[in-house]
């Protein structure tokens, strides 16, 4: 079966708070190929934040889906490869790359992960749960601090989130790419995401007019970015 994973650099249900059934989450849906699809969220970027669990449950409840999330503070299921293996999508969610994969890693979910791609189900996520597909990511899991992070690697390249929505993101980026501090790759605008099966990009998608995605090649000693064509959803 092919392998899907959809990256947001914002959007969906984490940003549209009134709009719990949203374009982009809707778009992520349908690739299941369900009306009732088994949706499976992972908050370990903000720490299983109870909070950030409700609404992902209110705005998958509002479209209708089955919808469950997985804690590694409070295990749901000692069955942690089952119960995910057992889904049709799987949503990442946002917060701090670098311990989301560190618990990952020492539960074996990156393995887990890697088998639901093969499998067919649908991997997904928004800015720490984009980031985390690629070889390498730009994140923000020191204070004040963006920086290169080596990621899971089912995606080439590297990616960053909130290309337009945070001040330092685009420099930082620009300048990484331009000195071969991270690899070139996908600069992701909020409201605004990419589309891979097998590896291949099909498709970016966005909720709003403005919401772009770049991808940043290096050329010399500068970088370079290429809007890519976009599909805006509605």
């Amino acid at each position: 079966m092919a392998s899907q994973i959809i990256a947001l650099g914002g959007g969906g249900f984490s940003m549209e708070l009134e709009k719990p059934d949203n374009p982009i989450d809707r778009y992520i849906l349908a690739q299941t190929g369900k009306d009732k699809a088994r949706v499976a969220f992972l908050g370990q970027a903000s720490g299983d934040a109870v909070t950030y669990h409700e609404r992902f449950h209110t705005a998958f409840e509002a479209m209708g889906q089955e919808h469950t999330h997985l804690s590694l503070f409070q295990p749901h299921t000692a069955d942690i490869e089952g119960f995910l293996l057992s889904q049709d999508l799987i949503y990442v969610g946002g917060g701090n790359t670098r311990s989301m994969l560190a618990l990952w890693r020492e539960w074996g979910i990156d393995v887990i992960l890697r088998k639901a791609a093969a499998s067919g189900i649908i991997l997904a996520g928004i800015s720490a749960g984009a980031i985390c597909w690629f070889t390498q990511g730009l994140t923000d899991s020191i204070y004040n601090e963006l920086n290169t992070l080596n990621c899971l690697g089912f995606l080439p390249g590297s990616a960053t989130p909130h290309y337009d929505g945070e001040p330092m993101r685009r420099p930082t980026y620009m300048n990484k790419v331009a000195t071969g501090a991270i690899q070139e790759g996908y600069a992701l605008c909020d409201f605004a995401g990419v589309h891979f099966v097998d590896g291949k990009l099909v498709r970016c998608i966005a909720c709003r007019e403005e919401a772009k995605v770049y991808y940043v090649t290096r050329q010399g000693d500068t970088a370079h970015e290429d809007p890519l064509p976009m599909t805006v959803l509605t």
